[in-house]
Protein backbone atom coordinates (compact mmCIF):
# COMPACT_ATOMS: atom_id res chain seq x y z
CA UNK A 1 0.00 0.00 0.00
CA UNK A 2 0.96 3.67 -0.34
CA UNK A 3 2.71 4.14 3.26
CA UNK A 4 3.28 1.88 6.43
CA UNK A 5 0.39 1.07 8.69
CA UNK A 6 0.04 3.62 11.40
CA UNK A 7 -0.62 1.05 14.32
CA UNK A 8 -0.03 -2.00 15.37
CA UNK A 9 -3.24 -4.44 15.52
CA UNK A 10 -1.77 -6.59 18.05
CA UNK A 11 -0.96 -3.56 20.43
CA UNK A 12 -4.99 -3.19 20.74
CA UNK A 13 -5.34 -6.67 22.54
CA UNK A 14 -3.18 -5.84 25.11
CA UNK A 15 -4.93 -2.46 26.23
CA UNK A 16 -8.32 -4.00 26.47
CA UNK A 17 -9.83 -6.76 28.82
CA UNK A 18 -10.92 -9.41 26.35
CA UNK A 19 -14.54 -9.49 26.47
CA UNK A 20 -17.11 -11.74 24.59
CA UNK A 21 -17.49 -9.85 21.36
CA UNK A 22 -20.84 -11.30 20.00
CA UNK A 23 -22.27 -9.73 23.27
CA UNK A 24 -21.75 -6.22 22.05
CA UNK A 25 -23.55 -4.18 19.63
CA UNK A 26 -21.85 -4.05 16.08
CA UNK A 27 -20.57 -0.87 16.91
CA UNK A 28 -18.63 -1.78 19.30
CA UNK A 29 -16.90 -4.62 18.21
CA UNK A 30 -13.09 -5.41 17.99
CA UNK A 31 -12.29 -4.08 14.80
CA UNK A 32 -11.50 -5.75 11.67
CA UNK A 33 -7.81 -5.89 11.39
CA UNK A 34 -7.44 -6.11 15.53
CA UNK A 35 -9.39 -9.66 15.13
CA UNK A 36 -7.65 -10.50 11.77
CA UNK A 37 -4.59 -9.59 13.89
CA UNK A 38 -5.40 -11.93 16.89
CA UNK A 39 -6.63 -14.80 14.74
CA UNK A 40 -3.54 -14.74 11.93
CA UNK A 41 -1.18 -13.83 14.74
CA UNK A 42 0.95 -11.48 12.81
CA UNK A 43 0.34 -7.67 11.06
CA UNK A 44 -0.41 -6.97 8.23
CA UNK A 45 2.62 -6.82 6.10
CA UNK A 46 0.83 -3.38 4.11
CA UNK A 47 -2.51 -1.24 5.23
CA UNK A 48 -4.02 2.13 4.42
CA UNK A 49 -6.79 3.37 5.76
CA UNK A 50 -9.50 6.20 4.43
CA UNK A 51 -11.80 6.69 7.49
CA UNK A 52 -14.46 6.84 7.97
CA UNK A 53 -15.00 4.81 4.21
CA UNK A 54 -13.14 1.90 5.16
CA UNK A 55 -9.26 -0.09 5.06
CA UNK A 56 -7.26 -2.00 3.16
CA UNK A 57 -4.86 -5.03 4.41
CA UNK A 58 -1.76 -6.94 2.74
CA UNK A 59 -1.08 -9.98 4.71
CA UNK A 60 0.84 -12.89 5.01
CA UNK A 61 0.51 -15.14 7.01
CA UNK A 62 0.51 -19.31 8.12
CA UNK A 63 -1.89 -21.85 8.75
CA UNK A 64 -4.89 -20.84 10.79
CA UNK A 65 -7.29 -23.39 13.11
CA UNK A 66 -9.09 -20.97 15.31
CA UNK A 67 -12.67 -19.06 15.60
CA UNK A 68 -12.89 -15.69 13.79
CA UNK A 69 -15.31 -13.57 16.67
CA UNK A 70 -17.66 -11.00 15.61
CA UNK A 71 -15.97 -7.75 13.96
CA UNK A 72 -17.21 -4.01 13.49
CA UNK A 73 -16.79 -4.00 9.70
CA UNK A 74 -17.58 -6.40 6.61
CA UNK A 75 -14.17 -8.35 5.58
CA UNK A 76 -14.03 -9.04 1.95
CA UNK A 77 -11.19 -11.31 1.01
CA UNK A 78 -9.19 -11.38 -2.78
CA UNK A 79 -6.27 -13.84 -3.44
CA UNK A 80 -3.26 -12.51 -5.25
CA UNK A 81 -1.81 -16.02 -6.08
CA UNK A 82 -1.89 -19.89 -5.74
CA UNK A 83 -4.55 -22.42 -4.80
CA UNK A 84 -5.24 -22.78 -1.12
CA UNK A 85 -8.48 -25.04 0.71
CA UNK A 86 -10.50 -23.16 3.13
CA UNK A 87 -12.90 -24.67 5.47
CA UNK A 88 -15.11 -22.40 7.44
CA UNK A 89 -17.89 -23.54 10.27
CA UNK A 90 -20.56 -21.32 11.13
CA UNK A 91 -23.34 -22.99 13.30
CA UNK A 92 -23.47 -26.86 11.51
CA UNK A 93 -23.05 -25.30 8.55
CA UNK A 94 -19.65 -26.63 7.00
CA UNK A 95 -18.42 -24.26 3.82
CA UNK A 96 -15.37 -25.92 2.02
CA UNK A 97 -13.58 -24.04 -1.02
CA UNK A 98 -10.71 -23.11 -2.84
CA UNK A 99 -8.93 -19.87 -2.38
CA UNK A 100 -7.28 -18.84 -5.96
CA UNK A 101 -7.62 -15.35 -8.15
CA UNK A 102 -11.16 -14.94 -9.00
CA UNK A 103 -12.49 -15.93 -5.93
CA UNK A 104 -13.56 -13.42 -2.84
CA UNK A 105 -14.51 -14.47 0.56
CA UNK A 106 -17.31 -12.42 2.60
CA UNK A 107 -17.28 -12.10 6.40
CA UNK A 108 -20.03 -9.83 7.28
CA UNK A 109 -19.75 -7.88 10.45
CA UNK A 110 -21.33 -9.63 13.66
CA UNK A 111 -21.05 -12.90 12.34
CA UNK A 112 -18.65 -15.56 13.23
CA UNK A 113 -17.24 -18.75 12.39
CA UNK A 114 -14.30 -21.74 12.82
CA UNK A 115 -11.66 -21.31 10.11
CA UNK A 116 -9.05 -24.15 9.14
CA UNK A 117 -6.24 -23.24 6.74
CA UNK A 118 -3.60 -25.35 6.67
CA UNK A 119 -0.58 -23.58 5.02
CA UNK A 120 0.18 -20.81 4.55
CA UNK A 121 -1.48 -17.95 2.53
CA UNK A 122 -1.18 -14.43 0.75
CA UNK A 123 -4.54 -12.44 1.15
CA UNK A 124 -5.71 -8.79 0.30
CA UNK A 125 -8.84 -7.85 2.72
CA UNK A 126 -11.08 -4.58 2.58
CA UNK A 127 -12.63 -3.41 5.88
CA UNK A 128 -16.23 -2.34 4.93
CA UNK A 129 -18.05 -0.42 7.44
CA UNK A 130 -22.00 -0.77 7.21
CA UNK A 131 -22.58 3.32 7.31
CA UNK A 132 -20.47 3.11 4.17
CA UNK A 133 -22.35 0.58 2.46
CA UNK A 134 -25.59 2.62 3.06
CA UNK A 135 -23.94 5.96 2.11
CA UNK A 136 -23.32 4.52 -1.44
CA UNK A 137 -27.12 2.79 -1.34
CA UNK A 138 -28.35 6.54 -0.51
CA UNK A 139 -26.49 8.17 -2.73
CA UNK A 140 -27.86 5.96 -5.70
CA UNK A 141 -31.32 6.63 -4.35
CA UNK A 142 -31.68 2.91 -2.89
CA UNK A 143 -33.48 1.57 -0.26
CA UNK A 144 -31.46 0.85 2.62
CA UNK A 145 -28.92 -2.03 1.81
CA UNK A 146 -30.04 -5.86 2.90
CA UNK A 147 -27.48 -8.15 4.84
CA UNK A 148 -24.56 -8.98 3.28
CA UNK A 149 -24.06 -12.91 2.35
CA UNK A 150 -21.40 -15.09 3.82
CA UNK A 151 -19.54 -16.13 0.82
CA UNK A 152 -16.23 -18.62 1.17
CA UNK A 153 -14.07 -18.80 -2.07
CA UNK A 154 -17.09 -17.72 -4.00
CA UNK A 155 -16.24 -17.17 -7.47
CA UNK A 156 -16.56 -13.15 -8.54
CA UNK A 157 -13.34 -12.37 -10.52
CA UNK A 158 -15.07 -8.52 -10.59
CA UNK A 159 -14.75 -8.30 -6.82
CA UNK A 160 -11.64 -10.25 -6.87
CA UNK A 161 -9.72 -8.18 -9.81
CA UNK A 162 -11.30 -4.87 -8.04
CA UNK A 163 -9.60 -5.82 -4.86
CA UNK A 164 -6.37 -7.30 -5.74
CA UNK A 165 -5.74 -3.87 -7.78
CA UNK A 166 -5.49 -2.05 -4.62
CA UNK A 167 -1.84 -4.13 -4.21
CA UNK A 168 -0.40 -3.20 -7.71
CA UNK A 169 -1.79 0.44 -9.04
CA UNK A 170 -0.90 2.15 -5.28
CA UNK A 171 2.42 3.99 -6.15
CA UNK A 172 3.84 6.32 -3.06
CA UNK A 173 2.44 9.17 -4.34
CA UNK A 174 -0.21 10.42 -1.16
CA UNK A 175 -2.52 12.40 -3.50
CA UNK A 176 -3.14 9.41 -5.95
CA UNK A 177 -3.05 6.75 -3.43
CA UNK A 178 -6.00 8.45 -1.41
CA UNK A 179 -7.96 9.35 -4.39
CA UNK A 180 -7.55 5.62 -5.77
CA UNK A 181 -8.73 4.00 -2.68
CA UNK A 182 -11.19 5.91 -2.06
CA UNK A 183 -12.89 5.04 -5.62
CA UNK A 184 -11.70 1.72 -5.02
CA UNK A 185 -13.41 1.62 -1.96
CA UNK A 186 -16.86 3.11 -3.41
CA UNK A 187 -16.44 0.73 -6.53
CA UNK A 188 -16.13 -2.46 -4.23
CA UNK A 189 -19.37 -1.30 -1.99
CA UNK A 190 -21.35 -0.52 -5.24
CA UNK A 191 -20.21 -4.49 -6.20
CA UNK A 192 -20.88 -5.89 -3.03
CA UNK A 193 -24.30 -4.42 -2.82
CA UNK A 194 -25.27 -5.83 -6.59
CA UNK A 195 -23.82 -9.04 -6.13
CA UNK A 196 -23.26 -10.02 -2.46
CA UNK A 197 -26.29 -8.47 -0.69
CA UNK A 198 -29.50 -10.55 0.67
CA UNK A 199 -31.36 -8.10 -1.28
CA UNK A 200 -29.43 -7.10 -4.58
CA UNK A 201 -29.56 -3.42 -5.20
CA UNK A 202 -29.11 -2.79 -9.40
CA UNK A 203 -27.15 0.47 -9.97
CA UNK A 204 -28.19 2.16 -13.61
CA UNK A 205 -25.85 3.32 -15.75
CA UNK A 206 -24.89 7.25 -15.54
CA UNK A 207 -27.09 9.54 -17.18
CA UNK A 208 -25.49 12.59 -18.26
CA UNK A 209 -21.73 14.13 -17.43
CA UNK A 210 -20.40 17.22 -15.28
CA UNK A 211 -21.80 20.43 -16.01
CA UNK A 212 -19.45 22.63 -18.30
CA UNK A 213 -17.86 24.99 -14.88
CA UNK A 214 -18.57 22.24 -13.02
CA UNK A 215 -16.02 19.71 -14.74
CA UNK A 216 -14.06 23.15 -15.25
CA UNK A 217 -13.67 24.08 -11.17
CA UNK A 218 -12.80 19.74 -10.83
CA UNK A 219 -10.08 20.19 -13.30
CA UNK A 220 -8.59 23.36 -11.73
CA UNK A 221 -8.30 21.73 -8.22
CA UNK A 222 -6.91 18.41 -10.07
CA UNK A 223 -4.20 20.65 -11.01
CA UNK A 224 -3.29 22.50 -8.17
CA UNK A 225 -0.13 21.80 -7.04
CA UNK A 226 0.70 18.65 -4.55
CA UNK A 227 -0.23 20.14 -1.55
CA UNK A 228 -4.54 20.64 -2.54
CA UNK A 229 -6.80 18.71 -1.22
CA UNK A 230 -7.81 16.36 -4.11
CA UNK A 231 -9.63 13.87 -2.02
CA UNK A 232 -12.90 12.51 -3.56
CA UNK A 233 -14.73 14.03 -0.96
CA UNK A 234 -13.19 17.39 -1.70
CA UNK A 235 -14.28 17.37 -5.97
CA UNK A 236 -18.05 16.51 -5.22
CA UNK A 237 -18.17 19.09 -2.43
CA UNK A 238 -17.29 21.59 -4.83
CA UNK A 239 -19.53 19.81 -7.59
CA UNK A 240 -22.31 20.01 -5.20
CA UNK A 241 -22.46 15.98 -5.75
CA UNK A 242 -22.17 13.14 -3.49
CA UNK A 243 -19.10 10.70 -4.23
CA UNK A 244 -20.94 8.35 -5.65
CA UNK A 245 -22.52 10.89 -8.33
CA UNK A 246 -19.44 12.98 -9.19
CA UNK A 247 -17.01 9.80 -10.01
CA UNK A 248 -19.69 8.62 -12.70
CA UNK A 249 -20.19 11.71 -14.03
CA UNK A 250 -16.76 13.05 -14.27
CA UNK A 251 -15.95 9.50 -15.85
CA UNK A 252 -18.89 10.47 -18.43
CA UNK A 253 -17.31 13.57 -19.50
CA UNK A 254 -13.67 12.86 -19.54
CA UNK A 255 -14.06 8.67 -20.37
CA UNK A 256 -11.38 8.42 -17.37
CA UNK A 257 -12.32 8.78 -13.28
CA UNK A 258 -10.94 10.90 -11.29
CA UNK A 259 -7.62 9.12 -10.45
CA UNK A 260 -7.12 8.08 -13.90
CA UNK A 261 -7.01 11.64 -15.06
CA UNK A 262 -4.86 12.78 -11.82
CA UNK A 263 -2.56 9.91 -12.29
CA UNK A 264 -1.78 11.52 -16.47
CA UNK A 265 -1.54 14.60 -15.05
CA UNK A 266 1.01 14.11 -13.01
CA UNK A 267 2.78 11.69 -15.80
CA UNK A 268 2.84 14.85 -18.08
CA UNK A 269 3.90 17.24 -15.68
CA UNK A 270 6.95 14.89 -14.85
CA UNK A 271 7.73 14.33 -18.73
CA UNK A 272 8.06 18.23 -19.28
CA UNK A 273 9.88 19.28 -16.28
CA UNK A 274 12.67 15.95 -17.51
CA UNK A 275 12.11 17.47 -20.67
CA UNK A 276 12.47 21.09 -19.66
CA UNK A 277 14.52 21.24 -16.94
CA UNK A 278 17.99 20.83 -15.39
CA UNK A 279 16.06 19.62 -12.11
CA UNK A 280 17.06 16.49 -10.65
CA UNK A 281 14.90 13.37 -10.59
CA UNK A 282 15.07 13.48 -6.92
CA UNK A 283 13.69 16.80 -7.00
CA UNK A 284 10.86 16.04 -9.43
CA UNK A 285 10.01 13.50 -7.59
CA UNK A 286 8.98 15.21 -4.60
CA UNK A 287 7.64 18.18 -6.24
CA UNK A 288 4.91 15.92 -7.83
CA UNK A 289 4.01 14.26 -4.52
CA UNK A 290 6.22 11.33 -4.50
CA UNK A 291 7.61 9.73 -1.32
CA UNK A 292 10.65 8.96 -2.67
CA UNK A 293 12.46 8.76 -5.89
CA UNK A 294 12.10 5.14 -6.38
CA UNK A 295 8.10 5.30 -5.97
CA UNK A 296 8.43 7.97 -8.74
CA UNK A 297 10.64 5.99 -11.08
CA UNK A 298 8.65 2.75 -10.24
CA UNK A 299 5.45 5.03 -11.37
CA UNK A 300 6.71 6.65 -14.48
CA UNK A 301 8.42 2.99 -15.67
CA UNK A 302 4.92 1.81 -15.39
CA UNK A 303 3.41 4.02 -17.90
CA UNK A 304 6.59 4.71 -20.13
CA UNK A 305 8.53 1.31 -19.95
CA UNK A 306 12.01 3.32 -18.95
CA UNK A 307 13.30 4.66 -15.99
CA UNK A 308 12.99 8.89 -15.65
CA UNK A 309 16.65 9.16 -16.53
CA UNK A 310 17.11 6.75 -19.53
CA UNK A 311 13.88 8.67 -21.21
CA UNK A 312 15.15 11.96 -20.47
CA UNK A 313 18.64 11.20 -21.96
CA UNK A 314 16.77 10.18 -25.12
CA UNK A 315 14.83 13.50 -25.26
CA UNK A 316 17.99 15.53 -25.44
Amino acid sequence: MSKPMLRDPLEALLVAPRVRQGDLPIVDRRPADVEMARVLKTTPLRMASDPPSGAIAYWEHGALHDVVEPMAEHVVMAYPAGSQRLERRTGKSVAIGTARPGVVTVIPAGSTSRWDIHQPMNVIQLYLPQATLERISGEADKVAPGDLLERTAHLDPTTSRLLLSAADVLEGNEALDTLFRQQLTDLLATRLLAAHSGSPITIQPAAGGLAPTTLRRAIERLRSDSDADVSLAALAADAGLSRFHFCRAFKESTGVSPHAWLRQYRHEQAMKMLRDTDDSVVSIAAALGYSSQTAFAAAFRKLTGEPPSDWRRRRR
